[in-house]
């Protein structure tokens, strides 16, 4: 039986209630992850064996050559880990010259010149580390199994797996490794990994070291030579992520806090600071001037972040300056309430992603993403092994004036954030929304909703999205009220309404703590706008 997977009826999902949850984009997945905790992990273990299993069932969005970050609870305090990857030894300004001529201003969009240091793997070591509990070859047990056996392809997965065939099939490895068919895969083809099973084992046998300074290490150098890159082992060898402290905000009575940059997250921060100067709760939930407020906040956000956000240490001012609450609110004193405007960054005084979270009965709480960047990354796929290579390196800059020029050991602006709600320095809620610059708008949206309007979070994560581009332009959920979509047009804002929900307005995953984990537990929620579940026991 062939069927029709276009589902002509609204599904509505409920949140999910447990002492034990993970929710993330792919049933398998979450699945992975409970199994791992009721063979005595915690909520790390869980989420590094989700995070594995990730790799294979969402291909598109991820794989063995992605970066991540995470902010997690360990039950005492928030800690913050960036595993972004860094530019190779060999990459300056002159190397994309000389390779892609002087008018370049970027990297690449795809190829093996747009590989960054994968950080994924690292990441994974670090948690189990650092706070895991069971040995971190267990943890890859899931993952591997599913590689060898396979998975039926799911719908949207499906789709983004054929729109980007036509693009990167003839990049270097990916065919071999991801039209296994001869073409793109139909929903509910079988799609086994071998090579990637063999990447997992690895990796599991030596504790992720395979991956930066053995086996697959000198696969990545020598694949990358074959093709003109310059990656080698030693800048796998020399890399390794690093524990940060999450920078913070204060909203109705909660903190927000996100990855400090290189990445994107202070966008939500700032978007959020400048919400708090507006009595938001008094408009209508889903009205035209609560959307309107929100748009315009998040304008000022990504202008100061596109302006000023790079490497801390290329940076011309500190987050603390552009979250300082002086500078905030006269930020929100440039919105105008009743026009759309084209903000340029302010004045602030110089001094394609997976989404997983995952909480236990003891307390802890992790909050994890990990991405390939665009679909399917760089599009180059080491053939031995099944590395699917990032394209991070595009977020680079090759402007002389832009603090996020590349060079040499320097991580790139990245997108990808994971979040983290406390109240009173007690944990809230893990949380993430995936898809490029819409993760810090659909952080805000969602606890806009919570806070201001006390949606729970499965229907904060169902509602109707906008997603800011550029200058005035938006685009809208096809879902969202007309009227609404009306008087935002009116307003000024010039809109394209959009019925691909993932494709611009990413996919969320939440986990709120309910009250004591052993006792009240969890409430959860995963976005139907990918294949994803939130599971629990």
């Amino acid at each position: 039986m062939k069927f029709d997977y276009a589902n002509p009826y609204t599904s509505t999902r409920i949140p999910v209630f447990a002492r034990n949850v993970v929710s993330t984009s792919h049933p398998l997945a979450a699945q992975a992850g409970l199994r791992i905790l009721q063979q005595g992990g915690n909520a790390v273990d869980a989420a590094v064996a989700t995070a594995a299993v990730m790799t294979l069932v969402e291909p598109v969005s991820n794989g063995l050559g992605s970066d991540a970050f995470c902010i997690l609870w360990d039950g005492k305090k928030l800690h913050g880990l960036n595993a972004s990857g860094c530019a190779p030894a060999a990459w300056t300004p002159e190397y994309f010259s000389r390779k892609h001529g002087d008018d370049a201003r970027t990297p690449p969009q795809r190829g093996i010149d747009s590989v960054t240091v994968p950080g994924a793997v690292g990441s994974w070591m670090a948690l189990s580390e650092r706070f895991g509990k069971l040995p971190f070859g267990d943890l890859m047990v899931p993952a591997i199994e599913i590689a060898e056996r396979g998975y039926l392809v799911p719908p949207v997965v499906q789709q983004k797996w054929a729109a980007a065939t036509p693009l990167l099939q003839s990049l270097p490895g990916f065919a071999q490794n991801f039209l296994p068919w001869g073409r793109a895969p139909e929903v509910g083809d079988l799609f086994r990994f071998p090579a990637a099973a063999r990447a997992l084992k690895a990796i599991a046998a030596t504790k992720g070291e395979a991956f930066y300074r053995g086996e697959i290490a000198a696969a990545l150098e020598k694949f990358s030579d074959s093709i003109g890159g310059s990656l080698k082992q030693s800048d796998l060898a020399n890399w390794k992520p690093e524990w940060v402290e999450p920078i913070r905000m204060d909203y109705r009575g909660h903190t927000l806090h996100e990855i400090p940059p290189n990445g994107q997250g202070i966008a939500a921060l700032i978007a959020l600071g400048i919400v708090e100067q507006f009595d938001i709760a008094s408009m209508p939930v889903d009205s035209i001037a609560s959307q309107h407020l929100q748009i315009e906040a998040m304008k000022l956000a990504f202008a100061d972040t596109y302006r000023h956000v790079a490497e801390l240490e290329s940076m011309e001012v500190t987050p603390a300056q552009l979250l300082d609450p002086a500078y905030l609110k006269s930020q929100a004193q440039r919105i105008d309430l009743k026009k759309a405007q084209d903000f340029k960054a302010g004045n602030p005084v110089k001094g394609g992603t997976i989404y997983l979270t995952a909480a236990d009965e003891s307390g802890m709480m992790v909050s994890f993403i990990q991405s390939n960047y665009m679909g399917f990354g760089s599009g180059c796929v080491e053939p031995d092994f099944g590395i699917s290579l990032q394209n991070r390196g595009h977020g680079f800059s090759l402007r002389p004036t832009s603090p996020n020029r590349v060079a040499p050991g320097k991580r790139p602006f990245h997108t990808i954030i994971p979040a983290f709600l406390t109240k009173d320095g007690a944990p809230v809620m893990s949380f993430g929304v995936m898809g490029g610059n819409m993760q810090p708008q659909g952080h805000l949206q969602t606890l806009v909703r919570m806070l201001d309007y006390k949606q729970n979070p499965q229907a904060a994560c169902d509602a109707p999205r906008w997603r800011f581009n550029a200058g005035l332009e938006i685009n809208v959920e096809g879902s969202m009220n007309p009227a609404t979509v009306q008087g935002l047009a009116d307003l000024g804002h010039r809109m394209e309404v959009i019925n691909d929900s993932y494709q611009d307005f990413g996919a969320g995953q939440f986990i709120w703590r309910a009250g004591d984990p052993a006792v009240e537990g969890y409430v959860a929620a995963s976005d139907a706008r990918r294949d994803g579940l939130a599971a629990g026991y």
